[in-house]
């Protein structure tokens, strides 16, 4: 299977990659959640260059998972929000940054810690079920077919 035909998958996880799970493209996000929306800032943080750069963030403007503003006419300027549809990635950015901490050690300190707005405390996120509240995990869950 090639790369751009993920998008025509059944599966989800496919689907879902044929979005995000390019090389840059979860780095880029993570900036935005930080609050980070223009072009040349994200691109002094992430190392990454201009080509690279400007065609991760059309590909997520054209998949809706960020809009672009523009903050300045001449010359044209943009920054690059985050769309509800790209909002909705919090919870996938989150358990990526609790997986990494707990599997893939930091050679110092953790870049990010996740805190509760209300108590300034670090959390420890967890994914549970809406309806039971029971926690998912391996063990929990089975997974089914549609086809």
């Amino acid at each position: 299977m090639k790369w751009d035909e993920l998008r025509e998958e059944d599966c989800p996880v496919a689907r879902g990659l044929s979005v995000i799970g390019d090389r840059w493209t979860m780095l880029v996000l993570r900036d935005c959640f930080l609050g980070i929306r223009r072009f040349e800032e994200m691109q002094a943080r992430l190392g990454i260059t201009r080509h690279v750069l400007a065609d991760r963030l059309r590909k997520l403007e054209a998949d809706g998972v960020l809009r672009r503003d523009q903050y300045q006419e001449r010359p044209a300027r943009f920054e690059y929000r985050l769309t509800e549809k790209g909002k909705a990635l919090y919870p996938v950015l989150v358990s990526l940054v609790a997986w990494a901490d707990q599997h893939v050690p930091a050679r110092e300190q953790s870049g990010i810690t996740l805190l509760s707005r209300d108590t300034g405390e670090p959390l420890e996120p967890t994914l549970t079920d809406a309806k039971t509240g029971q926690k998912i995990t391996h063990l929990t869950v089975t997974a089914r077919s549609n086809r």
